[in-house]
C-alpha cells in the first residue's frame, strides 16, 4: 500500500505544528444559521477531526448582519455568537483537531435586502441591487472583521480565515469590475488593495501573534475586470506583510462563466496558478479546487506547486480521508467525484448540504449506524447506487447480506455515467463500495437474476432493481435508426453524423456531451482545459482570461435535442453544473427545440410539429432519452410467497435518475432495518 510522506511532513505555522499538510477547506453546510446548528456542526467537525484532519475551516460567518449570504443570521458579531460557537471548538479540540473560523462578507452576493458593495453594481447571479458603502461604513466593516476575529479567538478558535476570494466583498473592492469608487478605496491598484490589507493588519493587531491568520486569495478571478496574475502577486505580498500566516487559494468568482469546481474540471487543474504565489511569498501557500485523492495532493506538493493542499467536498464524502491516506489505504477512501448534487446545489437552494456518496454528511446526529441487535439474512436485488449504499451499511452493521446483480459488474447507472466526459470518477465510487462490501463480508452474486423462490428464504428482501428506459408511443420508434441511450453510451450502437436526441433531461445532456467528446473536445488535462475555456496562463491578462474566443473544435456529430415540454433546456440540471453544459452545447452548435410534438420516425428523420408548423429533423441516429419506468415486477411475485419487499432507488421511483435520493434511501433503510 502507498504511503504519502509529503502530506504528513511537519509544517510550522503560527506556532502550531500541523501533523500533516491536508487542510479541510471551508464549505458552507446550511447548518450555520440554524437554531440547532452549533450541535450539529460540532458533530460534523468532530467526526472529521477523529478522521485525521489536522486543521479545518468552518463555513462562512459574517462579521456583521449586512454580510450574511442569506436570510438567516450567520454571524460572529457579539457575545451571543461567541458563546454559540464554543461547542463547535470544544468538540474539535476534544477530538484532537484544530479549527479556524472563516469570516466572510457577501457584499453584493448577499441575498438580503440592504446588501452593500464598494459600488452600486448588481451581481448577475443575485436579485439584489446593492447600495454603495460610505467611507465611514468601510471603516466600520474593517472594524467588524477585527472584532469578529477577536470574538472567534475568545470562543476558542485556533485562528481565522479571511475570505478574500470568489467574488465576495473583499474581492469586490480589489477589482475594477465592481469597484468604481473615486476616493481612497478605489481607482489605482494600491487604493483597491487597501481594504483587504487593512483587514488583515487590524485582525493581526487585535488578535496577537499566536493566532493563525489565514487569507483566502483568488489565484484566478476568471471574470472581465478582474485582477491580473501580476496584481494577485502584489496583493499576496501585501497580505503577507500585513501579518498573514498562510495563503489559501480560491479560483474564480461565482459569476464566472468558466467551471472551477465541477467534474468537468481536471483534477488539480488550477495548481499551476498557486505555484505563482508560492514563488512570490515566504509564507505557506495552499492549493485547492478539484483535489480529491492523496496521490494527487502528493504530486502537487512534490512539484512545488504548493506547501499544503485544501480539500472540502472530499471530507463530505469521507470523514476518515486523512487517516486512510496516512495508512496508505487508498482503496478505502470514498472519493468525491464533484457532482455537486447534494452539497453545493443544496446550498444555493438554501438547503442543508450532504453528499451523494455519503448520506451521513451533515446528518451525523440523525443518521446513525449502530450494530444490529439481531442478525438478519438480507437479500439485495440490484447492485446499483441504491443497492450498494444499502448493502454496505447493512453488512457493516452485522447483517448477513447477499447482493444479486444480473449484469457482470456492480455499479448500475454509475457504469454509464463514468463514460461521460468528466464523469469518469463515478467509477471510483463503484470501486469503493465494491471494496467496502468485500471487507464487510457481504456475498455478491454477479450475472445472477434473482427469482422469488430463492428470495423467499430471506428475513428481508430489498429491491434496488433500478429502472427500465421508457419507449415513447408514436409511429416509427422501432425504426432502424432508433437506439436507446444505454446502447449509445455502452458503445453497442455507433452513432451516425446527424443525431437527434429525444428528451433533454440529465441523460439527454449526458448523451450530447458524450457525442461531442468523440472528437476530443473535452479533455481532462489542465492545459487543454485552459485552452478550451479561454483561461490565460500568463501573469498579465486581466482576470486571467485569454484574448479572443475560447478554442472550439468542429464536432463530429450534428446534434439536435428535442423535448415535448416548453420549460427551458437544462432546467432540471444542477445549479452549479448545468450552466456549463449549456455553454458547451451552444458552442458546439447543438440545436435545441422545445415544445415539440412527435409525429413519426422514418428514413427521412424525426417528423415533428413545432409552433403549428410541420418539420423534419434529419437523423442518422435517433437516441431515446425519454424517461424511465421502475423495475419492480418481483414485488407481486414475492407476495405469492408471503414476502414483502422494501423498495429503494429507481425501483421505488424512476423519474429523473437521482443518485442522491437512491443512495440516501439505501443508507436510511440500512440504518433502520
Amino acid at each position: 500500500m502507498a504511503f504519502y510522506p509529503r502530506l504528513f511532513a511537519p509544517l510550522k505555522v503560527a506556532h502550531l505544528m500541523l501533523p500533516n499538510r491536508i487542510l479541510m477547506g471551508s464549505m458552507h453546510t446550511g447548518l450555520e444559521g440554524m437554531k440547532e446548528g452549533p450541535g450539529r456542526l460540532a458533530a460534523f467537525f468532530a467526526e472529521r477531526a477523529r478522521g485525521g484532519v489536522a486543521l479545518m475551516v468552518t463555513g462562512a460567518f459574517s462579521p456583521n448582519i449586512e454580510g450574511c449570504l442569506g436570510p438567516d443570521r450567520e454571524t460572529m458579531m457579539d457575545a451571543e455568537d461567541r458563546d454559540r460557537h464554543r461547542a463547535i471548538v470544544q468538540a474539535v479540540h476534544d477530538a484532537g483537531g484544530r479549527i479556524l473560523l472563516q469570516l466572510l462578507h457577501g457584499g453584493r452576493y448577499s441575498k438580503r435586502p440592504g446588501a452593500v458593495a464598494p459600488s452600486p453594481i448588481k451581481a448577475p447571479i443575485s436579485p439584489i441591487s446593492p447600495r454603495e458603502l460610505s467611507s465611514a461604513e468601510i471603516e466600520q466593516t474593517i472594524e467588524d472583521f477585527a472584532r469578529g476575529a477577536l470574538l472567534g479567538k475568545h470562543a476558542g478558535y485556533d485562528g481565522v480565515e479571511i475570505m478574500g476570494s470568489e467574488g465576495y466583498l473583499i474581492t469586490q473592492f480589489l477589482c475594477l469590475r465592481t469597484n468604481r469608487r473615486g476616493d481612497e478605496w478605489g481607482g489605482p491598484i494600491e487604493n483597491r488593495l487597501r481594504f483587504a490589507v487593512e483587514i488583515v493588519r487590524r485582525v493581526r493587531e487585535r488578535c496577537g501573534p499566536d493566532f493563525i491568520l489565514q487569507y483566502r486569495i483568488s489565484v484566478l478571478d476568471l471574470v472581465e475586470g478582474g485582477l491580473s496574475g501580476g496584481e494577485i502577486v502584489l496583493l499576496a505580498r501585501r497580505i503577507e506583510a500585513a501579518g498573514a500566516d498562510i495563503l489559501n487559494s480560491g479560483v474564480g468568482w461565482h459569476e464566472a462563466r468558466i467551471p472551477t469546481i465541477a467534474y468537468a474540471v481536471p483534477r488539480g487543474g488550477f495548481a499551476w496558478a498557486t505555484r505563482r504565489l508560492k514563488e512570490a511569498v515566504k509564507i505557506p501557500v495552499i492549493a485547492s479546487n478539484r483535489i480529491n485523492a492523496p496521490e494527487l495532493a502528493e504530486d502537487i506538493i512534490a512539484r512545488g506547486d504548493a506547501d499544503m493542499v485544501s480539500m472540502a467536498r472530499p471530507f463530505l464524502a469521507d470523514a476518515d480521508f486523512a487517516n486512510k491516506a496516512r495508512a496508505g489505504d487508498r482503496a478505502g477512501i470514498n472519493i468525491c467525484f464533484a457532482c455537486n448534487q447534494a452539497c453545493l446545489d443544496a446550498i444555493f437552494d438554501q438547503r442543508v448540504a450532504s453528499c451523494v456518496v455519503n448520506p451521513r454528511a451533515c446528518r451525523e446526529t440523525e443518521l446513525i449506524y449502530r450494530p444490529a441487535q439481531a442478525r438478519k439474512r438480507i437479500a439485495v436485488v440490484g447492485g446499483g447506487p441504491a443497492g450498494l449504499s444499502f448493502a454496505a451499511v447493512a453488512a457493516e452493521r452485522g447483517h448477513a447480506v447477499t447482493v444479486y446483480e444480473k449484469s457482470a459488474e456492480l455499479g448500475g447507472q454509475f457504469n454509464l455515467a463514468k463514460r461521460i466526459p468528466g464523469k469518469q470518477e463515478f467509477g471510483e465510487s463503484v470501486a469503493y463500495y465494491t471494496e467496502r462490501l468485500r471487507r464487510a463480508g457481504a456475498r455478491v452474486l454477479l450475472n445472477h437474476e434473482a427469482n422469488e423462490a430463492e428470495l423467499a428464504g430471506y428475513d428481508e428482501v430489498v429491491l434496488a432493481s433500478g429502472i427500465s428506459p421508457r419507449t415513447p408511443a408514436f409511429p416509427g420508434v422501432e425504426h432502424k435508426s432508433v437506439a436507446g441511450y444505454v446502447d449509445v453510451l455502452s458503445g453497442r450502437v455507433p452513432p451516425g453524423e446527424r443525431v437527434a436526441i429525444l428528451g433533454a433531461g440529465g441523460i439527454g445532456f449526458d448523451v450530447a456531451i458524450y457525442l461531442l467528446e468523440r472528437n476530443g473536445r473535452t479533455q481532462l488535462e489542465p492545459a487543454a482545459f485552459a485552452s478550451h475555456w479561454g483561461i490565460a496562463t500568463d501573469a498579465k491578462s486581466s482576470g486571467g482570461l485569454a484574448a479572443g474566443n475560447p478554442r472550439d473544435d468542429k464536432p463530429e456529430h450534428r446534434i439536435t435535442m428535442l423535448k415535448r415540454s416548453k420549460t427551458p433546456f437544462g432546467s432540471t440540471l444542477g445549479k452549479t453544473t448545468g450552466w456549463s453544459h449549456r455553454i458547451e452545447l451552444a458552442r458546439a452548435g447543438v440545436e435545441m427545440l422545445r415544445g415539440v410534438e412527435y409525429r413519426k420516425i422514418d428514413d427521412a428523420g424525426v417528423h415533428i410539429a413545432l409552433e403549428g408548423k410541420e418539420r423534419v429533423i434529419p437523423a442518422d441516429t435517433v437516441v431515446l432519452c425519454t424517461g424511465q419506468d421502475p423495475l419492480r415486477s418481483l414485488v407481486a411475485r414475492l407476495e405469492t410467497h408471503g414476502k414483502k419487499a422494501h423498495l429503494i432507488g429507481g425501483a421505488r421511483e424512476a423519474g429523473e435518475l437521482d443518485a442522491k435520493r437512491a443512495m440516501r434511501e439505501g443508507a436510511e433503510l440500512a440504518a433502520a432495518i
